[in-house]
Protein backbone atom coordinates (compact mmCIF):
# COMPACT_ATOMS: atom_id res chain seq x y z
CA UNK A 1 0.00 0.00 0.00
CA UNK A 2 1.56 3.26 -1.06
CA UNK A 3 1.54 6.09 1.47
CA UNK A 4 1.31 8.68 -1.33
CA UNK A 5 -1.86 7.21 -2.81
CA UNK A 6 -4.80 9.58 -2.91
CA UNK A 7 -7.48 7.09 -4.00
CA UNK A 8 -8.29 3.73 -2.43
CA UNK A 9 -7.21 0.97 -4.81
CA UNK A 10 -9.75 -1.63 -5.88
CA UNK A 11 -9.34 -4.92 -4.06
CA UNK A 12 -9.50 -8.42 -5.50
CA UNK A 13 -12.42 -10.74 -4.92
CA UNK A 14 -10.26 -12.88 -2.63
CA UNK A 15 -9.31 -9.86 -0.51
CA UNK A 16 -12.99 -8.89 -0.11
CA UNK A 17 -13.79 -12.52 0.72
CA UNK A 18 -11.15 -12.60 3.48
CA UNK A 19 -12.42 -9.29 4.89
CA UNK A 20 -15.90 -10.71 5.30
CA UNK A 21 -15.26 -14.30 6.46
CA UNK A 22 -15.35 -13.11 10.08
CA UNK A 23 -18.98 -12.16 9.64
CA UNK A 24 -19.73 -15.86 9.06
CA UNK A 25 -18.59 -16.50 12.63
CA UNK A 26 -20.37 -13.47 14.08
CA UNK A 27 -23.62 -14.57 12.49
CA UNK A 28 -23.26 -18.07 13.89
CA UNK A 29 -23.32 -16.54 17.36
CA UNK A 30 -26.12 -14.15 16.41
CA UNK A 31 -28.12 -16.94 14.75
CA UNK A 32 -27.85 -19.27 17.74
CA UNK A 33 -28.96 -16.41 19.96
CA UNK A 34 -31.94 -15.45 17.78
CA UNK A 35 -33.20 -18.98 17.13
CA UNK A 36 -32.79 -20.41 20.63
CA UNK A 37 -32.99 -17.67 23.27
CA UNK A 38 -36.79 -17.65 23.49
CA UNK A 39 -36.70 -21.46 23.66
CA UNK A 40 -34.21 -21.32 26.55
CA UNK A 41 -36.27 -18.65 28.32
CA UNK A 42 -39.48 -20.68 27.99
CA UNK A 43 -37.67 -23.83 29.12
CA UNK A 44 -36.66 -21.97 32.27
CA UNK A 45 -40.23 -20.88 32.96
CA UNK A 46 -40.79 -17.62 31.06
CA UNK A 47 -44.35 -16.81 29.95
CA UNK A 48 -45.03 -15.66 26.37
CA UNK A 49 -45.95 -12.10 27.41
CA UNK A 50 -42.64 -11.71 29.28
CA UNK A 51 -40.37 -12.80 26.41
CA UNK A 52 -40.07 -9.34 24.88
CA UNK A 53 -38.92 -7.66 28.08
CA UNK A 54 -36.42 -10.47 28.75
CA UNK A 55 -34.97 -9.82 25.30
CA UNK A 56 -34.43 -6.17 26.13
CA UNK A 57 -30.84 -6.87 27.22
CA UNK A 58 -29.79 -7.50 23.63
CA UNK A 59 -30.70 -4.14 22.05
CA UNK A 60 -29.80 -2.18 25.18
CA UNK A 61 -26.23 -3.46 25.11
CA UNK A 62 -25.99 -2.51 21.42
CA UNK A 63 -27.23 0.98 22.22
CA UNK A 64 -24.46 1.44 24.77
CA UNK A 65 -21.62 -0.50 23.19
CA UNK A 66 -21.61 0.24 19.46
CA UNK A 67 -21.23 4.07 19.49
CA UNK A 68 -18.48 3.74 22.10
CA UNK A 69 -16.65 1.02 20.17
CA UNK A 70 -17.03 3.02 16.95
CA UNK A 71 -15.66 6.17 18.58
CA UNK A 72 -12.60 4.42 19.99
CA UNK A 73 -11.95 2.28 16.91
CA UNK A 74 -11.69 5.50 14.86
CA UNK A 75 -8.86 6.51 17.20
CA UNK A 76 -7.11 3.13 17.51
CA UNK A 77 -3.89 2.09 15.83
CA UNK A 78 -2.00 -0.99 17.00
CA UNK A 79 0.16 -3.80 15.57
CA UNK A 80 -3.14 -5.50 14.62
CA UNK A 81 -4.47 -2.33 13.00
CA UNK A 82 -7.51 -0.15 13.62
CA UNK A 83 -10.56 -2.40 13.69
CA UNK A 84 -9.08 -5.90 14.06
CA UNK A 85 -8.24 -5.64 17.80
CA UNK A 86 -11.97 -5.23 18.44
CA UNK A 87 -12.76 -8.23 16.21
CA UNK A 88 -10.44 -10.38 18.30
CA UNK A 89 -11.52 -9.26 21.79
CA UNK A 90 -15.22 -9.49 20.95
CA UNK A 91 -14.83 -12.95 19.40
CA UNK A 92 -13.10 -14.37 22.48
CA UNK A 93 -15.78 -12.96 24.81
CA UNK A 94 -18.62 -14.20 22.57
CA UNK A 95 -17.10 -17.68 22.45
CA UNK A 96 -17.04 -17.86 26.25
CA UNK A 97 -20.64 -16.61 26.49
CA UNK A 98 -21.83 -19.24 23.99
CA UNK A 99 -20.26 -21.99 26.09
CA UNK A 100 -21.99 -20.79 29.26
CA UNK A 101 -25.47 -19.73 27.99
CA UNK A 102 -27.10 -23.19 27.57
CA UNK A 103 -26.08 -24.17 31.12
CA UNK A 104 -28.03 -21.33 32.75
CA UNK A 105 -29.76 -22.86 35.80
CA UNK A 106 -32.25 -20.02 36.29
CA UNK A 107 -34.13 -17.55 34.09
CA UNK A 108 -32.26 -14.54 35.50
CA UNK A 109 -28.94 -16.22 34.68
CA UNK A 110 -30.03 -16.80 31.07
CA UNK A 111 -31.16 -13.17 30.76
CA UNK A 112 -27.80 -12.02 32.15
CA UNK A 113 -25.92 -14.24 29.71
CA UNK A 114 -27.93 -12.79 26.82
CA UNK A 115 -26.74 -9.35 27.95
CA UNK A 116 -23.09 -10.46 28.03
CA UNK A 117 -23.32 -12.36 24.74
CA UNK A 118 -24.90 -9.47 22.88
CA UNK A 119 -22.38 -6.97 24.23
CA UNK A 120 -19.56 -9.23 23.06
CA UNK A 121 -21.09 -9.70 19.60
CA UNK A 122 -21.47 -5.94 19.29
CA UNK A 123 -17.80 -5.34 20.14
CA UNK A 124 -16.89 -7.53 17.18
CA UNK A 125 -19.66 -6.59 14.77
CA UNK A 126 -19.59 -2.77 14.81
CA UNK A 127 -16.02 -2.33 13.49
CA UNK A 128 -16.73 -4.83 10.69
CA UNK A 129 -19.15 -2.31 9.11
CA UNK A 130 -16.52 0.43 9.16
CA UNK A 131 -13.84 -2.06 8.02
CA UNK A 132 -15.49 -2.41 4.59
CA UNK A 133 -15.80 1.36 4.14
CA UNK A 134 -12.18 1.88 5.29
CA UNK A 135 -10.72 -0.56 2.77
CA UNK A 136 -12.94 -0.34 -0.32
CA UNK A 137 -13.45 2.50 -2.80
CA UNK A 138 -16.98 3.81 -3.14
CA UNK A 139 -17.81 1.75 -6.23
CA UNK A 140 -16.87 -1.53 -4.48
CA UNK A 141 -18.73 -0.90 -1.23
CA UNK A 142 -22.08 -2.38 -2.37
CA UNK A 143 -20.15 -5.52 -3.32
CA UNK A 144 -18.36 -5.56 0.05
CA UNK A 145 -21.57 -5.23 2.03
CA UNK A 146 -23.29 -7.79 -0.22
CA UNK A 147 -20.41 -10.19 0.55
CA UNK A 148 -21.07 -9.57 4.24
CA UNK A 149 -24.72 -10.41 3.55
CA UNK A 150 -23.65 -13.69 1.98
CA UNK A 151 -21.63 -14.69 5.03
CA UNK A 152 -24.36 -13.45 7.37
CA UNK A 153 -26.81 -15.72 5.57
CA UNK A 154 -24.47 -18.68 5.43
CA UNK A 155 -23.53 -18.37 9.10
CA UNK A 156 -27.13 -18.06 10.19
CA UNK A 157 -28.19 -21.09 8.11
CA UNK A 158 -25.56 -23.16 9.84
CA UNK A 159 -26.48 -21.85 13.29
CA UNK A 160 -30.25 -22.01 12.89
CA UNK A 161 -30.26 -25.57 11.56
CA UNK A 162 -27.78 -27.01 14.06
CA UNK A 163 -30.32 -28.20 16.67
CA UNK A 164 -32.51 -29.75 13.94
CA UNK A 165 -29.53 -31.47 12.30
CA UNK A 166 -28.28 -32.83 15.61
CA UNK A 167 -31.66 -34.25 16.58
CA UNK A 168 -32.63 -35.60 13.13
CA UNK A 169 -29.28 -36.72 11.74
CA UNK A 170 -27.42 -37.74 14.88
CA UNK A 171 -30.30 -38.68 17.22
CA UNK A 172 -29.29 -36.10 19.82
CA UNK A 173 -32.18 -35.50 22.25
CA UNK A 174 -34.29 -32.43 21.46
CA UNK A 175 -36.40 -32.77 24.61
CA UNK A 176 -35.37 -32.65 28.24
CA UNK A 177 -36.96 -32.58 31.70
CA UNK A 178 -38.66 -29.37 32.80
CA UNK A 179 -36.15 -26.57 33.37
CA UNK A 180 -33.33 -28.29 31.45
CA UNK A 181 -32.06 -27.10 28.05
CA UNK A 182 -32.10 -30.02 25.54
CA UNK A 183 -28.80 -31.59 24.49
CA UNK A 184 -29.34 -30.60 20.84
CA UNK A 185 -29.34 -26.93 21.84
CA UNK A 186 -26.36 -27.21 24.21
CA UNK A 187 -24.16 -29.00 21.66
CA UNK A 188 -25.17 -26.45 19.01
CA UNK A 189 -23.79 -23.68 21.21
CA UNK A 190 -20.49 -25.57 21.67
CA UNK A 191 -20.04 -26.09 17.93
CA UNK A 192 -21.02 -22.50 17.22
CA UNK A 193 -18.51 -21.15 19.72
CA UNK A 194 -15.61 -22.91 18.00
CA UNK A 195 -16.76 -21.93 14.49
CA UNK A 196 -17.18 -18.28 15.48
CA UNK A 197 -13.68 -18.00 16.89
CA UNK A 198 -12.05 -19.69 13.87
CA UNK A 199 -13.89 -17.49 11.34
CA UNK A 200 -13.01 -14.22 13.08
CA UNK A 201 -9.38 -15.28 13.47
CA UNK A 202 -9.31 -15.94 9.71
CA UNK A 203 -10.18 -12.31 8.97
CA UNK A 204 -7.83 -10.97 11.66
CA UNK A 205 -4.80 -12.78 10.25
CA UNK A 206 -5.51 -12.67 6.48
CA UNK A 207 -6.28 -8.95 6.10
CA UNK A 208 -4.46 -5.65 6.40
CA UNK A 209 -5.64 -2.15 7.21
CA UNK A 210 -4.65 1.28 5.98
CA UNK A 211 -2.80 3.40 8.52
CA UNK A 212 -4.36 6.69 9.71
CA UNK A 213 -1.97 8.62 7.42
CA UNK A 214 -2.99 6.53 4.43
CA UNK A 215 -6.68 7.02 5.19
CA UNK A 216 -6.14 10.78 5.47
CA UNK A 217 -4.49 10.79 2.04
CA UNK A 218 -7.43 9.11 0.32
CA UNK A 219 -10.45 10.75 -1.25
CA UNK A 220 -11.71 13.82 0.64
CA UNK A 221 -14.42 12.98 3.13
CA UNK A 222 -17.91 14.07 2.08
CA UNK A 223 -19.01 17.13 4.03
CA UNK A 224 -21.14 16.51 7.10
CA UNK A 225 -23.82 18.93 8.12
CA UNK A 226 -23.31 21.06 11.19
CA UNK A 227 -19.89 19.73 12.12
CA UNK A 228 -19.06 22.80 14.24
CA UNK A 229 -20.82 21.20 17.17
CA UNK A 230 -23.83 22.15 19.26
CA UNK A 231 -23.54 24.86 21.89
CA UNK A 232 -23.88 24.29 25.63
CA UNK A 233 -27.04 26.43 25.65
CA UNK A 234 -28.63 24.35 22.88
CA UNK A 235 -27.90 21.15 24.79
CA UNK A 236 -29.33 22.62 27.98
CA UNK A 237 -32.54 23.69 26.27
CA UNK A 238 -32.76 20.40 24.40
CA UNK A 239 -32.41 18.35 27.59
CA UNK A 240 -35.52 19.79 29.24
CA UNK A 241 -38.32 18.38 27.04
CA UNK A 242 -36.76 14.90 27.02
CA UNK A 243 -36.50 14.89 30.81
CA UNK A 244 -40.07 16.20 31.16
CA UNK A 245 -41.54 13.68 28.71
CA UNK A 246 -39.68 10.79 30.33
CA UNK A 247 -40.75 11.82 33.83
CA UNK A 248 -44.35 12.39 32.74
CA UNK A 249 -44.57 8.97 31.11
CA UNK A 250 -43.13 7.27 34.20
CA UNK A 251 -45.65 9.10 36.39
CA UNK A 252 -48.50 8.12 34.06
CA UNK A 253 -47.47 4.45 34.10
CA UNK A 254 -47.37 4.53 37.89
CA UNK A 255 -50.67 6.40 38.32
CA UNK A 256 -52.65 4.26 35.88
CA UNK A 257 -50.88 1.00 36.79
CA UNK A 258 -49.90 0.44 33.16
CA UNK A 259 -47.55 -2.32 32.03
CA UNK A 260 -44.19 -1.99 33.76
CA UNK A 261 -42.42 -2.43 30.42
CA UNK A 262 -43.41 1.16 29.62
CA UNK A 263 -40.93 2.32 32.25
CA UNK A 264 -38.24 1.34 29.74
CA UNK A 265 -39.53 3.89 27.24
CA UNK A 266 -39.73 6.49 29.98
CA UNK A 267 -36.15 5.71 30.94
CA UNK A 268 -34.96 6.05 27.32
CA UNK A 269 -36.57 9.48 26.97
CA UNK A 270 -35.24 10.74 30.28
CA UNK A 271 -31.84 9.15 29.67
CA UNK A 272 -31.33 11.05 26.41
CA UNK A 273 -32.28 14.24 28.20
CA UNK A 274 -29.81 13.47 30.98
CA UNK A 275 -27.01 12.89 28.47
CA UNK A 276 -27.71 16.29 26.91
CA UNK A 277 -27.67 17.93 30.35
CA UNK A 278 -24.29 16.35 31.12
CA UNK A 279 -22.88 17.56 27.80
CA UNK A 280 -24.30 21.04 28.42
CA UNK A 281 -22.53 21.19 31.79
CA UNK A 282 -19.28 19.91 30.28
CA UNK A 283 -19.31 22.37 27.39
CA UNK A 284 -20.22 25.33 29.61
CA UNK A 285 -16.91 24.74 31.40
CA UNK A 286 -15.02 24.51 28.11
CA UNK A 287 -14.60 20.75 28.39
CA UNK A 288 -14.65 18.12 25.67
CA UNK A 289 -14.60 14.32 25.81
CA UNK A 290 -15.87 11.27 24.01
CA UNK A 291 -19.46 11.85 25.14
CA UNK A 292 -19.56 15.45 23.90
CA UNK A 293 -18.12 14.42 20.55
CA UNK A 294 -20.54 11.50 20.10
CA UNK A 295 -23.51 13.74 20.93
CA UNK A 296 -22.19 16.43 18.57
CA UNK A 297 -21.96 13.82 15.82
CA UNK A 298 -25.51 12.63 16.51
CA UNK A 299 -26.89 16.14 16.08
CA UNK A 300 -24.66 16.71 13.01
CA UNK A 301 -25.95 13.66 11.12
CA UNK A 302 -26.23 14.21 7.37
CA UNK A 303 -29.76 14.34 5.95
CA UNK A 304 -29.22 11.00 4.23
CA UNK A 305 -28.48 9.35 7.57
CA UNK A 306 -31.58 10.89 9.14
CA UNK A 307 -33.73 9.46 6.35
CA UNK A 308 -32.12 6.07 6.76
CA UNK A 309 -32.89 6.22 10.49
CA UNK A 310 -36.62 6.05 9.72
CA UNK A 311 -36.10 3.09 7.39
CA UNK A 312 -34.04 1.28 10.02
CA UNK A 313 -36.61 1.90 12.73
CA UNK A 314 -39.45 0.15 10.91
CA UNK A 315 -37.17 -2.57 9.48
CA UNK A 316 -35.73 -3.65 12.81
CA UNK A 317 -39.05 -3.40 14.64
CA UNK A 318 -40.28 -6.01 12.16
CA UNK A 319 -37.22 -8.24 12.54
CA UNK A 320 -37.36 -8.15 16.33
CA UNK A 321 -41.01 -9.22 16.27
CA UNK A 322 -39.95 -12.33 14.33
CA UNK A 323 -36.94 -13.17 16.49
CA UNK A 324 -38.96 -12.95 19.70
CA UNK A 325 -42.25 -14.49 18.60
CA UNK A 326 -41.59 -16.89 15.73
CA UNK A 327 -41.09 -19.89 18.03
CA UNK A 328 -44.16 -19.34 20.24
CA UNK A 329 -46.24 -18.41 17.16
CA UNK A 330 -45.40 -21.51 15.13
CA UNK A 331 -45.53 -23.95 18.05
CA UNK A 332 -48.94 -22.61 19.16
CA UNK A 333 -50.65 -22.07 15.80
CA UNK A 334 -49.05 -24.52 13.39
CA UNK A 335 -48.29 -27.33 15.87
CA UNK A 336 -51.00 -26.64 18.50
CA UNK A 337 -48.35 -27.24 21.20
CA UNK A 338 -47.71 -24.14 23.32
CA UNK A 339 -46.35 -26.23 26.24
CA UNK A 340 -42.49 -26.00 26.14
CA UNK A 341 -42.19 -29.48 27.68
CA UNK A 342 -44.27 -31.22 24.98
CA UNK A 343 -42.93 -33.20 22.04
CA UNK A 344 -45.00 -31.06 19.67
CA UNK A 345 -43.36 -27.90 20.96
CA UNK A 346 -39.90 -29.44 20.51
CA UNK A 347 -40.80 -30.44 16.95
CA UNK A 348 -42.14 -26.97 16.19
CA UNK A 349 -39.18 -25.22 17.78
CA UNK A 350 -36.77 -27.34 15.74
CA UNK A 351 -38.73 -26.48 12.58
CA UNK A 352 -38.47 -22.78 13.45
CA UNK A 353 -34.71 -23.26 13.52
CA UNK A 354 -34.93 -24.69 10.00
CA UNK A 355 -37.14 -21.79 8.89
CA UNK A 356 -34.56 -19.36 10.28
CA UNK A 357 -32.00 -21.25 8.27
CA UNK A 358 -34.15 -21.01 5.13
CA UNK A 359 -34.55 -17.25 5.30
CA UNK A 360 -30.84 -16.87 5.95
CA UNK A 361 -30.05 -19.25 3.08
CA UNK A 362 -32.27 -17.14 0.85
CA UNK A 363 -30.38 -14.10 2.10
CA UNK A 364 -27.05 -15.68 1.18
CA UNK A 365 -28.29 -16.24 -2.38
CA UNK A 366 -29.97 -12.83 -2.53
CA UNK A 367 -26.60 -11.25 -1.74
CA UNK A 368 -25.51 -12.06 -5.30
CA UNK A 369 -28.65 -10.49 -6.80
CA UNK A 370 -28.66 -7.31 -4.71
CA UNK A 371 -25.78 -5.52 -6.51
CA UNK A 372 -27.49 -6.26 -9.86
CA UNK A 373 -30.86 -5.05 -8.58
CA UNK A 374 -29.24 -1.94 -7.09
CA UNK A 375 -27.61 -1.21 -10.44
CA UNK A 376 -31.03 -1.17 -12.10
CA UNK A 377 -33.32 0.29 -9.44
CA UNK A 378 -30.79 2.30 -7.43
CA UNK A 379 -29.81 1.58 -3.84
CA UNK A 380 -33.01 3.08 -2.40
CA UNK A 381 -35.37 1.46 -4.91
CA UNK A 382 -33.73 -1.95 -4.54
CA UNK A 383 -34.03 -1.73 -0.76
CA UNK A 384 -37.73 -0.82 -1.00
CA UNK A 385 -38.42 -3.82 -3.26
CA UNK A 386 -36.72 -6.21 -0.85
CA UNK A 387 -38.58 -4.78 2.16
CA UNK A 388 -41.91 -5.35 0.39
CA UNK A 389 -40.90 -8.98 -0.10
CA UNK A 390 -40.24 -9.15 3.66
CA UNK A 391 -43.69 -7.75 4.42
CA UNK A 392 -45.28 -10.36 2.17
CA UNK A 393 -43.29 -13.07 3.93
CA UNK A 394 -44.53 -12.09 7.40
CA UNK A 395 -48.15 -11.95 6.27
CA UNK A 396 -47.63 -15.31 4.56
CA UNK A 397 -46.63 -16.94 7.87
CA UNK A 398 -49.92 -15.66 9.33
CA UNK A 399 -52.05 -16.90 6.42
CA UNK A 400 -50.46 -20.33 5.85
CA UNK A 401 -51.48 -23.04 8.29
CA UNK A 402 -49.53 -26.03 6.97
CA UNK A 403 -46.10 -25.85 8.68
CA UNK A 404 -44.50 -27.72 5.79
CA UNK A 405 -45.25 -24.73 3.53
CA UNK A 406 -43.80 -22.05 5.80
CA UNK A 407 -40.52 -22.14 3.90
CA UNK A 408 -42.19 -20.22 1.05
CA UNK A 409 -42.76 -16.91 2.88
CA UNK A 410 -39.34 -17.18 4.49
CA UNK A 411 -37.75 -16.62 1.07
CA UNK A 412 -39.23 -13.12 1.01
CA UNK A 413 -37.96 -12.53 4.54
CA UNK A 414 -34.52 -13.65 3.37
CA UNK A 415 -34.41 -11.03 0.61
CA UNK A 416 -35.41 -8.35 3.12
CA UNK A 417 -32.75 -9.49 5.59
CA UNK A 418 -29.99 -9.53 2.95
CA UNK A 419 -30.93 -6.02 1.94
CA UNK A 420 -31.17 -4.70 5.51
CA UNK A 421 -27.64 -5.79 6.35
CA UNK A 422 -26.10 -4.37 3.17
CA UNK A 423 -27.82 -1.56 1.28
CA UNK A 424 -28.35 0.92 4.16
CA UNK A 425 -24.63 0.65 4.96
CA UNK A 426 -23.66 1.20 1.33
CA UNK A 427 -25.86 4.33 1.25
CA UNK A 428 -24.53 5.54 4.60
CA UNK A 429 -20.84 5.00 3.84
CA UNK A 430 -21.11 7.37 0.87
CA UNK A 431 -22.71 10.10 3.00
CA UNK A 432 -20.59 10.43 6.16
CA UNK A 433 -17.05 11.73 6.78
CA UNK A 434 -14.40 9.06 6.28
CA UNK A 435 -12.52 10.01 9.46
CA UNK A 436 -15.68 9.40 11.47
CA UNK A 437 -16.75 6.19 9.75
CA UNK A 438 -16.53 4.10 12.92
CA UNK A 439 -18.45 6.43 15.19
CA UNK A 440 -21.15 7.04 12.57
CA UNK A 441 -21.53 3.31 11.99
CA UNK A 442 -21.90 3.00 15.77
CA UNK A 443 -24.40 5.84 15.94
CA UNK A 444 -26.30 4.22 13.06
CA UNK A 445 -26.76 1.23 15.34
CA UNK A 446 -28.90 3.43 17.60
CA UNK A 447 -31.55 3.29 14.89
CA UNK A 448 -31.33 -0.48 14.99
CA UNK A 449 -31.43 -0.66 18.77
CA UNK A 450 -34.20 1.85 19.53
CA UNK A 451 -36.85 -0.03 17.50
CA UNK A 452 -35.83 -3.25 19.22
CA UNK A 453 -36.23 -1.57 22.60
CA UNK A 454 -39.62 -0.22 21.52
CA UNK A 455 -40.60 -3.70 20.32
CA UNK A 456 -39.37 -5.31 23.53
CA UNK A 457 -41.34 -2.75 25.50
CA UNK A 458 -44.59 -2.64 23.55
CA UNK A 459 -45.09 -5.95 21.74
CA UNK A 460 -45.85 -7.93 24.87
CA UNK A 461 -48.29 -5.24 26.01
CA UNK A 462 -50.00 -5.09 22.60
CA UNK A 463 -50.37 -8.86 22.36
CA UNK A 464 -51.79 -9.11 25.87
CA UNK A 465 -54.15 -6.14 25.46
CA UNK A 466 -55.47 -6.62 21.92
CA UNK A 467 -54.63 -10.13 20.74
CA UNK A 468 -55.17 -12.42 23.76
CA UNK A 469 -51.43 -13.24 23.93
CA UNK A 470 -51.50 -14.82 20.45
CA UNK A 471 -47.89 -14.50 19.31
CA UNK A 472 -48.79 -14.90 15.61
CA UNK A 473 -50.16 -11.34 15.55
CA UNK A 474 -46.70 -9.99 16.35
CA UNK A 475 -45.72 -11.14 12.85
CA UNK A 476 -48.67 -9.28 11.34
CA UNK A 477 -47.48 -6.11 13.06
CA UNK A 478 -44.02 -6.85 11.72
CA UNK A 479 -45.37 -7.12 8.17
CA UNK A 480 -47.00 -3.70 8.44
CA UNK A 481 -43.74 -2.29 9.80
CA UNK A 482 -41.79 -3.70 6.83
CA UNK A 483 -44.23 -2.01 4.42
CA UNK A 484 -43.71 1.34 6.15
CA UNK A 485 -39.94 0.87 5.92
CA UNK A 486 -40.24 0.31 2.16
CA UNK A 487 -42.09 3.60 1.72
CA UNK A 488 -39.51 5.41 3.86
CA UNK A 489 -36.66 3.95 1.78
CA UNK A 490 -37.92 5.72 -1.34
CA UNK A 491 -37.89 9.04 0.55
CA UNK A 492 -34.28 8.91 1.79
CA UNK A 493 -32.45 12.08 0.58
CA UNK A 494 -29.42 11.58 -1.63
CA UNK A 495 -25.99 12.56 -0.32
CA UNK A 496 -24.67 15.88 -1.69
CA UNK A 497 -22.16 15.50 -4.48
Amino acid sequence: MSTDATIRPRLSGLAIWNMCVGFFGIQIGFGLQNANTSRIFQTLGAEVDSLAILWIAAPLTGLLVQPIVGYFSDRTWSPLGRRRPYFLVGAVLTTLALLVMPHSPYLWVAASMLWIMDASINITMEPFRAFVADNLPEEQRPTGYAMQSFFIGAGAVFASCLPWMLSNWFDVASTAPEGVVPSSVRISFYVGAVALLVAVLWTVFTTKEYSPDQLDAFEPSPPAEGMAGRTARAYGLGALPWLLFGGALAALVNALQLAKELYVLAGLLAGFGLLQAIVAATKSKGGSNGLTQILDDIFAMPRTMRGLAVVQFFSWFALFSMWIYMTPAVTAVHYASPDPTSAGYAQGADWVGVLMGIYNGAAALAAFAIPVLAGRAGLRGAHAINLVLGAAGFIGVFLIRDPALLWLPMIGVGFAWASIVSLPYAILSNAVPGRKMGVYMGIFNIFIVVPQLVAATLLGVLLKTFFADQAIFALVLGGVSFALAAIASLLVPKAPE
